[in-house]
């Protein structure tokens, strides 16, 4: 009895979510763009978006170019608005390439069991926007990875100093420091000798991602590198 409570709490808070998304749509229409946006199918985004190149850092990987229109209306949605279904559509994307590049990791430097983190917001910047966009996303990597591949450990960094917005200074310099000693570790114990997957949205000079990098790194982690939608 208590299994089919559980399971009809679930199903109940799964037809809640999609029907706030529906009011959500039905208040405030998408534009064209985005509507044609959230039909796209991972193999649609592939074709059409150029990948990523000229990367800051050695240790730091993304998949799409971001100047791509189609990448920045995607990018601009999940950022600002919450949305879900491009949550979905980017997490199936993602996810395939996390498998690839995991797969070639194991290979050359035994990077097993990794360890999936979001870039955190501070205090401040949650409060205000409502959610973690990264969040959203990691939230649909859980229902993709059946096999377990990866684990999604909660709180593991927090940003411990409000900022000014990276996209707000352009310069490199300036953007890492910035950033630095913003990040901390929460639990040391839980990262000893682990792999470590930073997960972000969008990286320019990748900062934000090697100051969080160098942290956990300092704290005891294995390997870390950055994953990014789109640089």
């Amino acid at each position: 009895m208590k299994l089919v409570k559980i399971v009809y709490h679930e199903c109940n808070t799964m037809q809640f979510g999609f029907i706030i998304e529906h009011i959500v749509d039905l208040l405030f229409p998408p534009s064209e763009a985005v509507r044609s946006a959230e039909t796209k199918t991972a193999e649609e985004l592939y074709r059409e978006i150029p990948r990523a190149r000229d990367l800051p850092h050695a240790a730091l990987r993304a998949l799409f170019d971001y100047h791509h229109p189609l990448m920045r209306t995607l990018i601009w949605e999940l950022k600002y608005r919450g949305n879900k279904k491009v949550a979905r559509l980017l997490a199936s994307t993602l996810y395939d390439s996390l498998i690839e590049d995991g797969a070639d990791l194991l290979v050359f430097s035994n990077f097993n069991n990794p360890l999936i983190i979001p870039v955190p917001l501070s205090t401040k910047r949650f409060r205000e926007r409502g959610f973690n966009q990264i969040n959203l996303i990691i939230e649909e990597l859980k229902k993709l990875d059946r096999s377990r591949t990866f684990m999604f450990p909660n709180n593991i960094v927090r940003k411990i100093k409000h900022t000014e917005t990276q996209t707000s200074i352009k310069n490199k310099k300036h953007r890492a420091q910035n950033i630095a000693g913003c990040f901390e570790v929460t639990n040391s114990a839980s990262i000893q000798s682990r792999n470590i997957i930073i997960l972000d949205d969008v990286v320019t000079t990748g900062s934000t991602i090697e100051e969080i990098r160098k942290t956990l790194l300092a704290a005891g982690a294995r390997k870390v590198i950055g994953v990014a939608l789109a640089h």
